[in-house]
């Protein structure tokens, strides 16, 4: 029986992108396959998890219907197996995924958040998804990913820590989507809120 590496399952809001300020259940996947420099995951906490365990967890916090698959980076460990319980259990499946790894069929909502400008070896093999949210760090250009086909382009300032840094990529990404409106401001809600 497969088990899968997990860090925490637990239920909050969702914090970024078009999803921002629903409920939602969060499984996050440890280990990723790039290591970016802005990355705020313990990629060292792991508890291996088989498909049952884990819907069993999720469903402790019914009435929640948005199962959010993260990481790390999850495509390295989910399979048709558990995305075939989820559905057939009806959840809403959202997945944040940096797109270097192809995707099981049955996912609602894919979040592409590339990460080829910090990365090596971040080759995308994603060409569409549903929504892509660009990292933007103060040098980096959301416009190369215009190939990319979506129906929601969101660019979030990089959270550096540096109050005045933040400001600064907050003040610049407010800039380029008032010159770019296909792209909307992303702030992450929940390290405003200060919750999970």
């Amino acid at each position: 029986m497969k088990r899968y590496p997990i860090n925490e399952i637990f239920y909050s809001l969702q914090g970024e992108g078009v999803n921002a300020g629903r409920p939602a259940v969060f499984v996050r996947f440890s280990g990723c396959n790039l290591k970016c420099p802005f990355c705020d995951t313990d990629h060292h906490n792991a508890t291996a998890m088989s498909a049952d365990e884990i819907i069993e967890r999720i469903g402790r916090y019914a009435p929640c219907r948005l199962v959010v698959l993260t990481g790390g980076e999850p495509s390295l460990h989910i399979d048709d197996d558990l995305i075939g319980m989820l559905n057939k259990l009806g959840y809403e499946i959202a997945i944040e995924t940096n797109g270097t790894n192809t995707l099981p069929d049955g996912i609602t909502h894919v979040t592409l958040s590339p990460k080829d400008e910090f990365c090596d070896r971040a080759e995308i093999l994603l060409n569409k998804c549903d929504e892509l949210k660009v990292v933007y760090t103060g040098d980096n250009n959301p416009l190369i990913y215009n190939n990319i086909k979506t129906a929601n382009r969101a660019l979030q300032p990089c959270d550096t820590g540096d109050l005045e840094i933040n400001r600064r990529l907050i003040t610049e990404a407010m800039e380029f989507c008032l010159a770019h409106p296909e792209w909307r401001l992303s702030l992450q809600l929940h390290k405003i809120l200060d919750i999970r």
